[in-house]
């Protein structure tokens, strides 16, 4: 139990820790770089965030397979799938590193066109966003992996410690010299040293003198076959996170999207903190799945599954009480006076979704990671077709509607997990060691 709650304090702190660090240091940076410059960092942000999670996709196969192969004893093949992991992560990150150097110079003519002084200085912005996007990515590797061995606390302290020291050297360096170049200089030094503080842990928990990529046949095998669904899902994510505020953006001009974004990013820690902190879920179903424990398994997933449930409820019923004066205090009167018929509905939309994490996490740790794509891409897919016929009716509240769109298919994930628990019977399954990516 108290692994159980370590490991969900870290993986809330993982998530709550960076937007906690951006909100502390906005106001210094803006004044520091001023308004075009904060935008350029901005951006470049954006693109080392959007890269990092498209080349991580793989993140999420490299946690079963590293965890199931600990729970089977085969440690030459667990180290196999560390480095196949590594490889691929470095292969995708090198790419996407490419994509976004090749685009730097439209990227910067776009941002900076009619300020030809900052021009230099967003180059050089962007592409050191491809160093820290790959950077990001390999990271990624030793965190799943630390993750697959229920060691949430190492690789938290190391990752979040580094992102700090990053934003507060986005605050400090502009006093000296308004460069967004000169911040991402030193957030690249911190990277870099973080990456290596990592790997060096990893290195260190299997036992082996050093993290080496490779491709190893068997281990990637089983990954992209698990992987390629879990990077799907992250694209999908990506899309629908942009998708809703484009859409508001043409149809209703720059305060309707204000308002509604804002409304969104008051309810989105519902869903994300209680993602982060059950996150440690899926390491140990996965474990528990690869031993064949079905009684271990079943108390686990029912146990949690209460509690995020709860957790969700109370979460929603104290945005809906406190939200209206929380946007107020936030983006002023005119904001809260276009949320506020709107608020209440977006809370109830990502409750919903929120309530389907555990079950989520628990299909995905028994390898029915094609069931979770596809009521993923099933209710991004009903989403964005309702938002196009509900926005030109009812404007920001028939965006807000579309979105209870989405999480009620996601709850389809119960229906196979409890027919599971009632039909399964301990020692009915044989031993999932050899196959432990069955759905792949």
């Amino acid at each position: 139990m108290r692994t159980a709650v370590a490991n969900a304090f870290y993986g809330v702190l993982d998530y709550v820790a960076w937007p906690a660090g951006m909100l502390a240091v906005a106001p210094v940076a803006v004044r520091a770089m001023g308004i075009e410059r904060y935008g350029v960092w901005m951006v470049a942000n954006s693109a080392i965030s959007v890269g990092a999670i498209l080349a991580s996709g793989f993140s999420d196969a490299n946690i079963r397979y590293v965890a199931t192969q600990r729970a089977s004893g085969h440690h030459d093949a667990l180290c196999r799938a560390v480095r196949s992991t590594m490889g691929i992560h470095l292969t995708l990150g090198s790419l996407l590193a490419v994509a976004v150097w090749l685009l730097a110079p439209v990227m910067t003519g776009r941002l900076v066109a009619a300020n030809s002084g900052l021009r230099a200085d967003c180059l050089g912005a962007l592409r050191l966003a491809c160093l820290l996007l790959l950077v990001r990515a390999l990271e990624s590797v030793c965190i799943s992996t630390q993750r697959a061995f229920e060691r949430y606390g190492p690789a938290v302290r190391v990752s979040a410690a580094g992102r700090l020291l990053s934003l507060a050297g986005a605050g400090i360096i502009p006093l000296a010299r308004p460069s967004v170049t000169a911040v991402l200089v030193f957030a690249s030094g911190v990277s870099l040293l973080s990456l290596w503080l990592q790997v060096a842990k990893v290195a260190r928990l299997l036992d082996i003198s050093w993290v080496v990529p490779a491709f190893d046949r068997e281990a990637m095998r089983a990954l992209v076959g698990f992987g390629k669904f879990t990077w799907l899902q992250a694209l999908s994510a990506l899309l629908l996170g942009q998708v809703d505020r484009l859409v508001i953006g043409a149809a209703l001009g720059a305060a309707a999207v204000s308002s509604y974004v804002m409304c969104v990013q008051l309810a989105q820690p519902v869903y994300g903190i209680t993602a982060a902190g059950f996150h440690f879920l899926f390491p140990r179903i996965s474990m528990q799945y690869a031993r064949n424990d079905e009684r271990s398994m079943r108390r686990t997933t029912i146990t949690a599954v209460a509690v995020n449930w709860i957790a969700v409820a109370a979460g929603t019923g104290l945005l809906l009480f406190f939200g209206h004066w929380i946007l107020r205090a936030w983006g002023g009167a005119e904001i809260a006076s276009l949320g506020r018929p709107v608020l209440p509905i977006v809370l109830c939309s990502t409750a919903i979704s929120a309530l389907s994490i555990t079950g989520s996490y628990s299909m995905l740790a028994m390898g029915r990671v094609q069931l979770v794509t596809w009521l993923n891409v099933a209710a991004s897919g009903l989403m964005v077709a309702a938002m196009f016929r509900l926005v030109p009716a009812y404007g920001i509240r028939g965006m807000a509607i579309a979105r209870l769109a989405y999480g009620p298919i996601t709850l389809g994930v119960y229906v196979p997990l409890f027919l599971r628990f009632v039909r399964a019977q301990p020692g009915a399954k044989p031993a999932a060691g050899a196959a432990v990516l069955e759905d792949a």
